[in-house]
């Protein structure tokens, strides 16, 4: 009987060691990226796969998933407006959810058809594509903005939710002889980006949600500019006016930071 003890003794050790012990490999906190292009990397010109949805190892989520130490479920997606992230993004939402960010709204005021009109050479103008977006951010968008954040909210009610804004794009100068935007579309185009950055700001501080504003972190790299975080006219023109691998180490700066708050 003592010899029996004595030869468990080493067992009950070891099997109180494996019961306190911490795993291994526990997961990170969960983090979850919705939106359209500027969330998932178009611009950056490398992407995971040809799902069309142009989710880059280069954007900013991925970015920072990796500083917060974050387990990433990428959801955004190319071309996704406000509707499409609301119906068919949230899944991954639930209790546990520590981070979510968002970026939505241009898609459904049609900013790129817009700026592709500005892009045109003369005869052709885009005042009244800019009077037509400027018009559905003003009644239109909030709207929509408010039945997304309030889903966010019911279905991550414990998350930090950092919504994400769009630069302004321009600064004025003409630089790019294939599409000529001239300095008062330029002038336009960024009281339109003004516009949807204050529309979006407070719809998520009405939800109680942090916004990200990339317009000042963003001035002095805009098209044109010496040191360009945005792109301008490129090929293939999908990855034009999009934020360059530059301009998602800026964003994840920005967006790091609100996350951590």
């Amino acid at each position: 009987m003592r010899a029996s003890l004595r030869a468990a003794v080493p067992l009950l050790a070891a099997l109180s060691l494996l019961l306190v012990a911490p795993p291994a490999h526990a997961a990170g906190p969960a983090y979850t990226a919705l939106g359209d292009s500027y969330a998932s990397g178009t611009g950056t010109r490398e992407y995971y796969d040809d799902s069309g949805c142009q989710r880059s190892p280069h954007a900013y989520p991925v970015l920072d998933a990796a500083r917060l130490g974050a387990t990433l479920a990428f959801a955004a997606c190319a071309g996704a407006k406000v509707p499409d992230v609301l119906n068919g993004q949230l899944g991954s939402l639930n209790s546990i959810t520590r981070y979510v960010t968002v970026s939505a709204g241009g898609n459904d005021i049609g900013w790129s058809s817009v700026i592709l009109q500005c892009a045109k050479p003369w005869p052709y103008t885009c005042w009244g594509d800019i009077d037509r977006a400027e018009a559905y951010i003003r009644d239109t968008l909030p709207g929509q903005l408010d039945q997304l954040y309030t889903r966010i909210r019911t279905l991550a009610p414990n998350a930090r939710v950092v919504v994400v804004g769009y630069p302004r794009l321009f600064n004025g100068e003409e630089c790019n002889a294939i599409a000529r935007i001239s300095p008062g579309e330029q002038a336009e185009l960024n009281a339109a980006a003004n516009l949807l950055a204050s529309t979006i700001s407070a719809r998520a501080a009405a939800r109680g949600f942090g916004f990200v504003d990339a317009r000042g972190p963003f001035t002095g790299h805009a098209v044109c500019d010496d040191v360009e975080w945005i792109n301008g006219t490129s090929y293939p023109i999908g990855e034009s006016y999009h934020p360059n691998r530059s301009g998602h180490v800026g964003y994840a700066n920005i967006v790091e930071a609100a996350l951590r708050l």
